[in-house]
């Protein structure tokens, strides 16, 4: 008779030895919104712990992350003035790409930058794309979507993020890196984001909320699996050096599939949703916040992820969870 093999119970020094996953700190990258202004810091209400600010305290925050071990970050910019084509994501003046550059000054490389490229923080209606009669247009948005890509890799972003989901953007932006000597630039591409209930406090955080309609129109039904895995393929097709799926929490099915069919580094997006709901039960005294929040990053590793954005990336790190 076959005998079944003995779970280990010795020591939890043989349990670690053993373990098949384990969370990687170094591998957190922490998201920042950073607005316009001076010596401004607003605090979001519906995600304790995260604020937007100005840049000054943007320099602060990432000093204070760096020397914690957060060495990842990625950008969210919320401009003073909004209009139709967005035009405050693709300008040289532009609160990300000023930004970027301080921090490159500042920090150098200590410090790798990916930057969200979208028009939705930049555009008067919300939308991701531009927008004719209420009907997104998505090629006339890739060539924005390509000019914000290069500002903001001429500003010296490390890695720019497409979050858009129009078809076809990836090779839109690299085609314009490329052209314009930025082929070291890297893009991870939001290939798998799906219209999710869960984003309601970044379009908080953002000023980010569809003025109409919503966003099911370009954003992936929830319900489908194997179109992430086409949309997957073919941004790495189109030249993605990251390809990322979003949100993570109830997604763990489509990271293990990404990961299963993915030649280049998976990431996930733990997003608002995700980190509010674990902040306000852990407030509320219903769960134990360190141990949830490790079990979930573990999650995430276990189903295939190579990087994780998280917002509780910072109490990780500060806090030694793991």
């Amino acid at each position: 008779m076959i005998q079944r093999p003995r779970r280990l119970r010795a020591s939890q020094l043989i349990r670690d030895l053993a373990a098949e996953s384990k969370p990687d700190a170094s591998k957190l990258i922490m998201p920042h919104f950073v607005r316009e202004g001076v010596n401004i810091r607003e605090s979001i209400s519906s995600m304790p712990g995260i604020d937007r600010v100005t840049m000054d305290n943007l320099l602060r925050d990432i000093e204070s992350d760096l020397n914690l071990g957060v060495k990842s970050i990625i950008l969210f910019g919320i401009p003073d003035d909004k209009d139709h084509t967005g035009s405050g994501a693709y300008s040289e003046n532009g609160v990300v790409q000023k930004a970027v550059r301080r921090i490159k000054k500042e920090f150098k490389d200590s410090v790798l930058i990916t930057t969200d490229v979208c028009l939705c923080e930049f555009t008067d209606h919300g939308h991701c794309g531009i927008v004719d009669h209420g009907e997104i247009l998505n090629d006339p948005t890739l060539v924005l979507l390509a000019r914000t890509a290069l500002s903001h890799a001429e500003a010296g972003a490390d890695i720019v993020a497409p979050s858009d989901m129009m078809d076809g953007r990836v090779d839109a932006i690299r085609e314009m890196l490329d052209s314009n000597g930025y082929s070291h630039t890297s893009i991870m591409a939001y290939s798998a984001k799906y219209c999710s209930a869960f984003y309601g406090p970044f379009r908080e955080a953002a000023g980010s909320a569809p003025q109409f309609g919503d966003r099911r129109s370009y954003q992936m039904d929830v319900r489908n699996a194997r179109e992430a895995e086409r949309e997957i393929m073919l941004d790495i097709e189109e030249g993605a050096d990251i390809i990322m799926v979003k949100p993570a929490l109830s997604y763990m099915d489509i990271i293990r599939r990404a990961a299963e069919i993915s030649s280049v580094p998976v990431c996930a997006y733990n997003v608002s949703g995700e980190y509010s709901m674990v902040k306000a039960a852990a407030e509320k005294g219903y769960i134990d916040e360190q141990r949830i929040v490790t079990e979930i990053m573990t999650s995430f590793f276990r189903a295939g992820c190579d990087m994780v954005i998280t917002y509780h990336a910072r109490d990780i790190l500060k806090n030694k969870w793991f």
